[in-house]
């Protein structure tokens, strides 16, 4: 297990060499963000809502949006210092704590609550369930990541072990998992995030069968991480962040899809609005995103049960050192 651990410490290391500098300042009187996102997805809505609508403007923020294409990309970023704020899974952070960084990274948000993949088939099957990943090859993503482990988790509820009962393929890079999955012939599911999902299954390159994130239940799924020292310089910066996205879930809990889809159409310019209601249908039929960014503990400790699970976690990292609320709290009582 140690091994796995150092294999993702490893993996960000090497993936420094190719980090890009970036740059910081102010526009118009505006303070230049760097975010770099794990994927682009629509999983993150409440995110893009809280730029294109201006609400990170309305706060005095400029967003210099990055994708980082996984994890260990979007820490690699962080920890060079060619991003301010990543966001990504929960996991990242705690294998950096775990390796004793000096300045590590500090979870002060989260966005998703849950799994935001859904399980697309290469068949239409309607009545779906679980057991059927028996002797199946399955795209699960990539090593060590919360979308695996959750795969995993969901995988092991249902009574089959990803090691003898099914192929549980690990290898395939995050953003190559479409592209495999319509490639080769061998593969019969993949895990994909919306608008792809919807997109496979209206040109009929494949069905989708299940949800992930209704099946593994509430985890922090996806989060906001920072430098221990970008925090203590930035304060009322990265509670203006929270105040932004706080106010992007507002406008989705508060508008339909439709309306939503449009709000998104400058991230997502080569996706059809149809397509974009869609896919904000499914994420909040399976109450994917936090209505706050509070990461409680209760969550942290499901997490941490998840990655042990799967074999990545020798020993527990503290809640208070991995998460800082303060400033989520402080946005939050401000508004009483």
């Amino acid at each position: 297990m140690k091994r796995k651990i150092a294999l993702f410490a490893a993996a960000v290391i090497a993936a420094m060499s190719f980090a890009l500098g970036g740059c910081g300042g102010t526009k118009n009187e505006k303070t230049t963000v760097r975010l770099c996102e794990v994927t682009h997805s629509i999983f993150y809505a409440p995110m893009y809502v809280a730029i294109n609508n201006g609400y990170m403007s309305d706060y005095g923020i400029d967003i210099e949006l990055s994708n980082g294409g996984g994890a260990d990309k979007v820490m690699t970023a962080l920890t060079s210092k060619s991003a301010d704020i990543g966001l990504m899974g929960p996991e990242a952070t705690i294998y950096c704590q775990a390796q004793g960084q000096k300045d590590y990274p500090v979870i002060f948000g989260q966005l998703t609550k849950r799994d935001g993949s859904f399980l697309v088939a290469k068949a239409a099957d309607p009545d779906f369930e679980w057991t059927k990943l028996r002797g199946k090859h399955v795209l699960a993503g990539r090593v060590g990541g919360v979308p695996a482990m959750t795969m995993q988790y969901v995988v092991n509820k249902a009574g089959l072990d990803e090691k003898t009962d099914l192929k549980f393929n690990t290898d395939v890079a995050f953003n190559m998992m479409a592209p495999v999955f319509e490639s080769d012939d061998s593969v019969d599911y993949t895990t994909m995030f919306e608008p792809t999902a919807s997109e496979f299954a209206a040109s009929g390159k494949g069905f989708i069968v299940a949800s992930v994130g209704e099946a593994g239940g509430e985890i922090p799924y996806t989060s906001f991480s920072a430098s221990k020292s970008y925090l203590e310089k930035n304060p009322e910066l990265v509670k203006n962040f929270l105040r932004a996205i706080i106010k992007g879930y507002g406008f989705i809990k508060d508008n339909t899809p439709e309306k939503v889809a449009e709000s998104l159409e400058p991230s997502f310019s080569g996706t059809s609005r149809e397509s974009l209601a869609a896919a904000v249908k499914s994420y909040t039929k399976i109450d994917a995103w936090c209505s706050t960014p509070l990461f409680t503990e209760e969550a942290y400790i499901k997490l941490q049960e998840v990655m042990e699970n799967a074999g990545f976690l020798d020993a527990r990292v503290t809640y208070t050192g991995a998460v800082d609320n303060s400033f989520v709290n402080a946005v939050l009582e401000s508004k009483k």
